[in-house]
């Protein structure tokens, strides 16, 4: 059969089983630092075990790795149903499915040995990130490559949101690391003091914003119509919360930096645009949730749908805490505490976690010529696993944060603390322990979507769908 004429699933595959295997590994890594901020000993006295090592290897595991490869298996495959036409190049595609791999197995091997750029969520040093640069432009080229071919005229909007996503990454990946190398295995940043903070934040927010929300929505307006077999809500409203999101975005990274050195100006222009912000997320997140309009039936029996719709409220509830905690005054209570890692992780496991996850789910039987997953059940099971899950984390860190925060502003009436920093670390070893139990119950639905993957591709047969005939319609 010529495989013109029909579409690269051979990648979309292989990047839709590899989230599953790094979101099984970055998880476990997750359990394992949370368990050592509740029982310290559990680093065992070795270096390339302790918190400071396996932290940002769980970062960039979760985020690069689980939902980097989400990314990628959804994108490839929805500019090729909506484009109607093959992945521009197949040697290319290729090449970022096996970059990308040597980029999570080589951070895999230096974070833990402590070679760190400590810049978060750019960790890597300078030789991985030349790789992740060569890997991002020729994903770049096989997407925009394969929109240019298309054979309608008019580009769905979840492709917009994906090269959105690729063409701003690539810009703040670029800019925030560049580095001068001292040898192979260290490098010092181009930027210095307050530049650096400043530099780091507007990649650090900007990454949240597009690599963890423009793709995933990109995700969010093609699976959620396909899963309910519903049109999107309203199209118009998606061009709209397209451009006011990616405008917008860009300049809400001072939020980060409230009451450090950065100028007081510039924090404020952060709160302003997180506080604008919060229009055009629930402007998408009430896109979402509303095309299931006259299909709300579905959501009973349809696990796959709870995963879509529950991910867009957990959306939806972070990025209204986002902008709140944006507002100077609220941060003075939640900087630096554990209410903070309850924010990220409400976003990242409720949000990037689900959406991704159910995306997966709708792929992996379209790939593997099945009618459905090995097990339904297996699924509903995930679902209800993962969302006690979430909440467990969530609350306990909401919690543990706002004591934490109230605790350190505590003074007597002679103006002396009233709580040393050692007694609120003590009075939050309850919720570190309830935070690693959700994290172990995330960690198991994450383990049955394994083993319902395995046996769902296992015994799949590679499918070549063919391409129809250009009709002018989204696929």
């Amino acid at each position: 059969m010529d495989t013109a004429l029909n579409y690269n699933y051979r990648v979309v595959k292989q990047f839709a089983i590899m989230t599953v295997v790094w979101g099984v590994v970055g998880m476990l890594v997750g359990v394992v630092i949370a368990a050592q901020l509740a029982f310290p000993a559990l680093n065992f006295d070795t270096a390339w075990l302790t918190y400071g090592r396996l932290r940002p290897l769980h970062t960039n595991a979760v985020i690069f790795a689980f939902g980097g490869c989400a990314l990628f298996a959804t994108s490839y495959y929805v500019v090729q149903r909506t484009s109607q036409t093959r992945l521009f190049s197949d040697k290319l595609a290729a090449f970022t499915f096996w970059g990308w791999q040597a980029v999570i197995v080589a951070a895999a091997i230096s974070l833990p040995l402590g070679y760190t750029s400590g810049k978060e969520y750019a960790e890597l040093e300078w030789p991985i990130d030349l790789l992740i640069t060569a890997v991002w432009v020729a994903y770049a080229v096989v997407f925009f490559g394969t929109l240019i071919k298309r054979k309608v005229s008019h580009v769905y909007v979840a492709n917009w949101f994906f090269g959105a996503f690729i063409l701003t990454v690539a810009l703040l990946h670029v800019v925030n690391s560049a580095a001068m190398p001292a040898s192979l295995t260290k490098s010092y940043s181009a930027y210095t003091g307050v530049q650096d903070a400043m530099i780091q934040w507007w990649y650090g927010h900007n990454a949240v914003g597009f690599f963890l929300t423009a793709g995933f929505l990109g995700m969010m307006y093609y699976f959620i119509p396909k899963q309910a077999e519903r049109p999107v809500f309203s199209y118009r409203l998606s061009i709209v919360h397209f451009w006011a999101l990616i405008f917008t975005y860009m300049w809400a990274g001072p939020h980060h930096l409230h009451y450090t050195a950065l100028p007081d100006w510039t924090q404020s222009i952060g709160m302003v645009f997180s506080l604008i912000l919060l229009a055009p997320s629930w402007g998408g997140m009430i896109n979402g949730i509303m095309t299931l309009s006259g299909a709300w039936n579905k959501l009973r029996n349809d696990p796959i749908l709870k995963f879509l719709i529950v991910s867009l409220s957990f959306y939806g509830m972070s990025t209204f805490e986002g902008p709140m905690m944006s507002i100077k005054t609220v941060n003075a209570l939640s900087h630096y505490t554990d209410w903070t890692v309850g924010h990220v992780h409400s976003g990242a496991l409720g949000w990037v976690g689900l959406i991704s996850m159910g995306s997966i789910y709708y792929l992996l039987p379209r790939l593997s010529g099945k009618q459905a997953m090995w097990s339904v059940r297996l699924i509903e099971w995930h679902f209800w696993v993962a969302t006690i899950g979430i909440v467990l984390y969530i609350a306990s860190m909401w919690i543990a944060g706002v004591m934490q925060g109230l605790m350190w502003r505590a003074v007597n009436a002679d103006g002396t603390l009233t709580y040393t920093f050692v007694e609120s670390v003590k009075a939050t070893f309850p919720f570190y322990v309830i935070r690693m139990v959700g994290g172990l119950l995330y960690l198991a639905g994450m383990v049955m979507m394994a083993y319902n993957t395995y046996k769902t591709v296992s015994d799949g047969k590679p499918v070549d769908a063919r391409i129809p005939a250009a009709t002018g319609a989204h696929a």
